[in-house]
């Protein structure tokens, strides 16, 4: 079995070190221009060329959960695409919405300014019955998130594509259900994939429709939020503030409006990285399944994109 490993921005020798012992029999090597052919890849943002040089590929298997860059691409039909279904993903996940989400509700960034300025004052604890939580996208990152918000008591409300049942969470789905889903909601977390359909979906109308006094959190793709909407409804009120992980541009650039809004909170793509232990066992094991002809986990639509 041979495998290319084309993973840009990525250093290889740690990821061929720890496939080469998970797979001992493999032949792994970093994909050049001209090659040999390989029966699958480990790729992370491949360039077209590489596509387009191996057509013997049997599957990619992505080092990320989000697979939107490798659907930009021309892929050949047939050629399976296979992402990470957690590998320690979804644990960082959940930290960071509830962190975000609790440092909003507790106000504690009040609290920060006013340590700054000397300032001993407290402010009127608030309910957690005002501040339901919605949650678009029920993938097992969407619902470790869910548990993880429902345990602080929060109600949480998730909205997917397809009808999804969750213990302890109000569920809707599909384009009708979609307006309900955010009139209940007061804080949004986005945990969507990006898609066709889901490109800019965070928008004037859909963030105007949250509660009023709403909150943002975007830890899916940057191209899923308008920027100029969110401001826009920042500015008017509407919206009393976000936090955002991810970006249209990144590294976001120094004059970005986002940097100095003091109702923003921005922190560097960095809500769930990959843990590569546990993304190469994961991986591999995928791998040795595929060799053998059984079932693998985490394939994509690539109709649908996810």
């Amino acid at each position: 079995m041979k495998i290319a490993f084309c993973c840009t921005g990525t250093r290889p020798e740690p990821w061929l070190e720890g496939l080469s012992a998970a797979l001992p029999q493999a032949q792994i090597q970093v994909w050049e221009s001209g090659a040999p052919q390989a029966d699958c890849a480990v790729v992370w943002a491949p360039p077209q060329q590489f596509i387009d040089e191996q057509p013997g590929l049997r599957a990619l298997f992505n080092i990320g959960a989000g697979v939107d860059a490798l659907l930009r691409l021309a892929l050949p039909p047939g050629l399976a695409v296979v992402r990470l279904e957690d590998a320690g993903m979804s644990v960082q996940m959940a930290e960071y919405v509830c962190h975000a989400l609790v440092r909003h509700f507790r106000e504690f960034d009040a609290y920060e300014a006013a340590a700054r300025q000397g300032q001993w004052s407290f402010r009127k604890p608030r309910l957690r019955s005002d501040f339901p939580v919605g949650i678009m996208g029920l993938g097992v990152l969407g619902e470790r998130v869910a548990r993880a918000v429902a345990q602080f008591d929060f109600p949480v409300n998730g909205w997917s594509r397809s009808p999804r049942t969750l213990p302890g969470v109000r569920t809707f789905s599909g384009a009708e259900g979609l307006r309900d889903f955010l009139a209940a909601s007061r804080v949004l977390v986005n945990l969507l994939p990006l898609t066709p359909e889901t490109d800019n979906i965070l928008n004037r109308e859909t963030l105007g429709a949250l509660q009023p006094g709403g909150y943002v959190i975007n830890v899916a793709r940057g191209a899923h939020l308008v920027e100029a909407d969110l401001l826009a409804l920042l500015d008017e009120g509407h919206l009393a503030g976000a936090t955002l992980d991810v970006f249209r541009t990144e590294p976001l650039p120094a004059d970005h409006p986002f940097w100095q809004h003091p109702a923003i909170t921005v922190t560097p793509h960095t809500s769930a990285r990959t843990l590569r232990d546990e993304s190469i066992a994961q991986i591999a094991e995928k791998i040795a399944r595929l060799h053998r002809g059984e079932a693998v986990g985490g394939v994509v639509d690539v109709a649908r994109g996810y």
